[in-house]
């Protein structure tokens, strides 16, 4: 059974990476109080999750505040509690919050699972932070590794076998 986490008032948040390019695992990390929670996630859904929250503040009134990058750095130690499987977004109108509710990758059917053990984490954000959040991903996204220009697949430093090419000529 994985823990669950209720963050009604989240003081910080922010999505980060350990690791070098090509090799990152990306965080999706908040604090409340004494309370720090980090949640791994896969490159895809911090791009995806900044896209969905972008939509989402673009039909609200911008915040009233700005959050300095120096503040989005993951706090240590960061040990990832599960990783996520779903994300769902909502708008608290009365809390002014946005919501988001992270699921636990689920376990596979098998002799120890048991349904609804999956961990479970809500976090309610301000329109600041959620902006910070998209600013951030976007900037972690985009600064891995280089794509190829034939194929659009990620480069390594050596560089990489293009499809495109089908195994002929320099790698790129």
């Amino acid at each position: 059974m994985s823990a669950s986490f209720e963050l009604g008032d989240v003081e910080r948040v922010t999505i980060g990476t350990v690791g070098a390019p090509g090799q990152r695992t990306f965080y999706l990390q908040a604090r409340q109080g004494q309370q720090l929670v980090s949640l791994k996630l896969e490159k895809q859904q911090v791009a995806a999750l900044a896209q969905l929250l972008g939509e989402l503040l673009a039909d609200l009134p911008g915040p009233e505040a700005t959050i300095a990058a120096r503040d989005l750095e993951l706090e240590e130690p960061v040990l990832a509690e599960w990783p996520v499987g779903a994300i769902q977004l909502s708008y608290d109108s009365i809390g002014d919050r946005i919501v988001v509710l992270a699921e636990e990758v689920a376990v596979a059917e098998g002799d120890d699972a048991v349904p609804g053990d999956d961990g479970v984490a809500r976090m309610a954000i301000t329109r600041a932070q959620a902006a910070a959040l998209v600013a951030r991903s976007a900037e972690l996204v985009t600064a891995g590794r280089p794509t190829c220009p034939l194929c659009g697949n990620p480069m390594d430093p050596e560089g990489h076998s293009c499809p495109k090419t089908n195994g002929h000529g320099p790698k790129h």
